[in-house]
């Protein structure tokens, strides 16, 4: 039960980053609420690595311990809704939601994450976050020693096969088009015994999200364990835009060191600011940001 629809902070996203700024907050006592949709963007992923003490846990298990010991603050509120706009005002920022309810923060923390750009490639979405997979941190220990494909091209693919290349000697880069490598990164590749494909792919081969190989649009095939995929992203919610919190060129949210945007009063973290998406590097960003949000609000408050 929510008493009162004013907070110290209201959290759009209740996720890793989320739930760790609404722990912080909570335990300075912060009147806080949390609103969070339920669709976190590695839903798909069957574990979550690289997270010391969590590492090969579901992320479903991970996120649920989390939201259960946050939730022993009592002045940390849940509300299982989706945001969808918020206004600057007087009291500071009113948040509404689809249910109709309509909530005023104080601070407001952005921590929607980011939503990825699925390809029309048969048999892609079913792989994503299970086989094909995007960072080499997160999963490339589980792939080491395999068959491994990069679908990516130029700068992109390069920096992925300087990474990957230190956990498998069986690597191929799918370009899917003509390569745009420079001349000294294709000497490189070449030195390095690793070819580039051009052709089209047509569809994935997998087992239940396991990847099995690639079928070319022109009828070739090649088998792969392993695929690791450059693909584009949106925000997950236009909040922050709307708002008025510019972006970087790559589309992340800009924030400061201290996690604050553009516009006064907003803060954003989790992988809606951050090329490095990983759960450890989510909690890590959440928990500073509560922090912030803390001091800023205490340092209005002792006057």
């Amino acid at each position: 039960m929510i008493a009162g629809n004013y907070f110290d902070a209201i959290i759009i996203g209740g996720s890793y980053a989320g739930l760790s700024a609404a722990m912080a907050l909570g335990r300075s006592l912060r009147n806080v609420l949390v609103i969070d949709s339920g669709l976190p963007c590695n839903r798909q992923t069957p574990h979550s690595h690289n997270f010391i003490t969590q590492d090969g846990e579901t992320p479903f298990a991970i996120s649920k311990k989390a939201k259960e010991q946050v939730m022993k603050y009592p002045t940390v509120h849940f509300r299982s809704d989706l945001a969808f706009g918020a206004v600057k005002d007087q009291e500071g920022f009113a948040v509404m939601t689809k249910s109709g309810d309509r909530f005023v923060g104080r601070k407001l923390i952005v921590a929607t994450g980011i939503k990825d750009e699925i390809p029309p490639i048969k048999g892609f979405a079913e792989c994503w976050g299970i086989s094909v997979i995007h960072c080499p941190y997160c999963h490339g220990y589980e792939f080491h020693s395999q068959r491994t494909a990069i679908l990516a091209n130029g700068d992109r693919a390069f920096h992925l096969a300087s990474l990957v290349s230190n956990l498998t000697d069986d690597l191929t880069i799918m370009t899917a088009g003509t390569p745009t490598f420079t001349a000294d990164q294709l000497v490189r590749l070449k030195r390095r015994t690793i070819p580039v494909v051009h052709a089209g792919i047509k569809e994935i081969m997998h087992k239940e999200g396991h990847v099995e190989g690639i079928l070319f649009d022109d009828g070739n095939q090649l088998a792969f364990r392993a695929i690791y995929a450059a693909i584009p992203f949106t925000q997950h919610s236009d909040i922050a835009v709307s708002l008025g919190c510019e972006l970087t060129e790559q589309g992340h949210i800009k924030v400061d060191h201290f996690q604050h945007t553009t516009v006064g009063g907003v803060y954003a973290c989790g992988d809606n600011t951050s090329p490095l998406r990983s759960v450890a590097n989510a909690v890590a960003a959440g928990n500073f940001t509560g922090a912030m949000v803390n001091k800023v609000l205490a340092e209005e408050e002792f006057q």
